[in-house]
């Protein structure tokens, strides 16, 4: 499945594009996350279509206050690195007897300097992999009353700076390196949305992973304007580059393709996939880590087989719910 399908969408497209034609009334949809960038989008666009949308969040008034011109949201309280917060959130929805149909897993931090949970579970690897690991699995009787539910891993090319290392996914035995630690968690992130989709489309639950896109959004904060200048991602003016042809895109056009991953009816037969620029992703050539920053060239479109590999999505599953245990 693993090809693009021609969707007729470009890297252009917005939220606004993928939803047209599209009604969400009645449907229930969560996205973690949603209170800013690419999340806060993806529920507006959700709300525009006629969703009801839970929005997770440790700091629940500040979230509430940013979603504020969005529109009716419910926003609930949830720390991705508190296993108990977790686990209260999902308590609280499944208590509610709704059906769940659709999961955005769209929180994340990147690049950070080394920080450890109370577990010592290395932060990128828990928040972006291990607490939506909980979270979804958690959700799945929800998931599975919908019927037909899509729960959207939102990734990124920088899963080519790593494969999972599952001797020491937490840094314990060997340097830290914040671009390495992100590029583990995101490549965690697709290895789970393939293991999730095959270990749930019998129960109707397809899965798919997600590239937005290059965004300037909080999500950088920890990355040097320097930096982010010399890879063409910011003008000489500090100004965010817009070329979507290289992936440099608006937050609206950033946030289609996990919109589309989550409702669009192309999409319905299909799960387990990478997916870019409204559209599945070719498989890359290469399989080799880059372990540079990506430069913003055609050249680091696509996803690398170590992502998409059964076995390894297999033995993530089984990591995952033993450091769970573990923890």
């Amino acid at each position: 499945m693993q090809t693009p399908m021609g969707s007729g969408f470009t890297a252009a497209s917005t939220t606004d594009d993928v939803l047209e034609g599209i009604d969400l009334h009645g449907k229930v949809a969560i996205v973690t996350g949603g209170y800013s960038g690419l999340g806060k989008e993806t529920v507006r666009a959700f709300r525009s279509a006629g969703a009801d949308v839970v929005v997770p969040a440790r700091d629940v008034a500040r979230a509430t206050a940013e979603l504020a011109d969005v529109g009716e949201v419910a926003v609930q309280e949830l720390d991705l690195l508190d296993p108990a917060s977790i686990d209260a959130f999902a308590d609280r929805f499944l208590a509610s007897g709704r059906a769940l149909h659709i999961l955005v897993n769209s929180a994340g931090i990147m690049a950070n300097p080394l920080t450890r949970d109370a577990r010592g579970y290395e932060s990128q690897f828990a928040t972006n992999h291990l607490g939506h690991f909980q979270l979804t699995t958690r959700l799945l009787p929800a998931l599975r009353m919908a019927g037909a539910a899509r729960v959207v891993s939102v990734s990124s090319r920088g899963h080519r700076y790593s494969d999972v290392d599952f001797d020491d996914p937490n840094f314990e035995h060997r340097e830290y390196a914040p671009y390495v630690g992100y590029g583990q968690s995101k490549t965690a992130n697709i290895l789970f949305a393939v293991e999730l989709d095959e270990r749930e489309r019998v129960n109707g639950i397809r899965a798919f992973a997600v590239h937005p896109g290059s965004i300037i959004t909080n999500l950088t904060r920890f990355t040097d304007r320097e930096t982010l200048r010399q890879g063409g991602f910011l003008d000489a003016n500090d100004e965010p580059v817009i070329d979507p042809t290289r992936g440099l895109k608006t937050v609206a056009q950033g946030a289609a393709t996990q919109v589309w991953c989550a409702v669009s009816p192309q999409l319905e037969g299909y799960g387990g996939v990478y997916c870019e620029d409204v559209d599945i992703a070719k498989v890359h050539t290469s399989d080799e880590p880059d372990a540079g920053l990506l430069a913003v060239t055609p050249g680091a479109f696509g996803v690398l087989p170590y992502a998409i590999g059964r076995e390894h999505a297999r033995r993530l599953w089984k990591l995952s719910g033993e450091l769970l245990d573990r923890g």
